[in-house]
């Protein structure tokens, strides 16, 4: 059986031949295989991180559901009256490239006030102030960032980007984000300083769900499934907050992916009991990842097997430092066993990882996680 057949078997809530596996490794282990610096895949698309991460589920032959990577963007999502914006180099050394950007306004060059950081061997930091990397408001020396790969970001990238993929795996592409716009200090500040606003945001977000379903929807290839999720929910959102003002259109886009038959996929790392029994309980999500135990989440696996294995498709959760990195290949084999023992029975189970395996995860312990659930998690 091939990945994309077994990961179909198990959104329909059908046996396959054996638990599918899926490490997350999405960004960092994919651009270390291809030997490059890391800056080539971020920020010069050579090649763009997403098809390396196709490239590594190869390499792994592990069964992909590729979540959200691409950045699928409709030319009707642009805004029409923002300013040209350039983007310079303004600090290069052998361990980072600093690009800002730069727009002309009356014929004077206005710079934004933060910059973009891509490292040799990380990946990038976006949105830093400028001054966190030792630079002046003003900079004082920049040259044109050139030698960008055009890559289409539009539909019939999206098409491309599935034939990659072929038999590896299930390609999905966000429709709406549990995080709710709140990522940072800021954006916390801004809701509780506006309070008469916080139901017009939560409308408007259900719009724009909305708007982007109708636009996937008349694509003539379309994602296998739909993206709801995004890091951290609960971390920089109580769950009042969510509830308010990100529920309203994550509930609204699985409610239309139900209607058409597209598998929805929340992905949301740190805490995320809660978000389970949410899901579980007043929506027709599909598929929740990646259930993290302790310290880093508050997911305990067989818990949430007992609770909601029989509402929702559960993807987790070997522990991404103690055992993936720091780990044998046998912890990874006794890990992936008891995952399967806690989660596995009567299928509705994808072996995963907790978010984002490191850099230097081994290639054995890679290797390991995917054998086992080949020999070890037939049904």
């Amino acid at each position: 059986m091939t990945p994309r057949r077994r990961l179909l078997k198990v959104l329909r809530g059908e046996l396959p031949d054996c638990v599918p596996v899926a490490p997350d490794f999405s960004n960092m282990i994919p651009a270390r295989l291809t030997g490059k610096p890391f800056w080539d895949l971020y920020l010069y698309n050579d090649p763009p991180i997403w098809e390396a991460y196709i490239e590594c589920a190869k390499h792994f032959d592990i069964d992909s559901l590729m979540d959200g990577y691409f950045p699928l963007i409709f030319p009707e999502e642009q805004p029409e009256d923002c300013p040209k914006l350039e983007r310079f180099i303004v600090k290069k050394t052998p361990e980072m490239i600093v690009t800002r950007q730069s727009h002309l306004e009356k014929g004077k060059r206005v710079w934004a006030p933060y910059v973009d950081v891509y490292y040799v061997a990380d990946p990038p930091t976006t949105g830093v102030p400028a001054q966190k990397v030792g630079l002046p408001p003003v900079p004082e020396d920049f040259v044109p960032l050139e030698g960008v790969k055009p890559v289409d970001l539009g539909p019939e990238g999206l098409e491309r980007v599935m034939q990659l993929m072929g038999e590896q795996g299930l390609v999905g592409v966000f429709v709406t984000s549990s995080t709710g716009g709140f990522n940072d200090a800021e954006s916390i500040y801004r809701y509780y300083d506006n309070p008469d606003k916080h139901r017009r945001w939560a409308e408007e977000r259900v719009q724009e769900a909305e708007k982007r379903f109708n636009r996937i929807m008349r694509m003539d290839v379309r994602p296998d499934f739909l993206c709801v999720g995004g890091s951290g929910t609960l971390v920089f959102q109580t769950l009042e907050m969510f509830r308010k003002i990100s529920f309203p259109a994550v509930k609204r886009a699985i409610e239309l992916a139900n209607r058409a038959g597209i598998p929805t996929h929340l992905h949301s790392c740190g805490p995320e009991r809660k978000l389970v029994e949410i899901m579980a309980g007043e929506t027709d999500l599909t598929v929740i990842d990646p259930l993290e135990c302790p310290p880093m989440g508050d997911c305990d696996l067989a818990e949430l097997k007992r609770l909601y294995g029989d509402k929702i498709v559960l993807k987790g959760n070997l522990h991404t430092t103690s055992v993936m990195l720091n780990g044998s290949a046998e912890d990874v084999i006794a890990a992936s066993k008891k995952a399967m023992e806690d989660a596995a029975e009567g299928g509705g189970f994808i072996l995963s990882t907790g978010d984002q395996c490191g850099r230097d995860t081994p290639e054995e312990n890679l290797h390991a996680m995917v054998e086992t659930a080949r020999t070890c998690g037939k049904y």
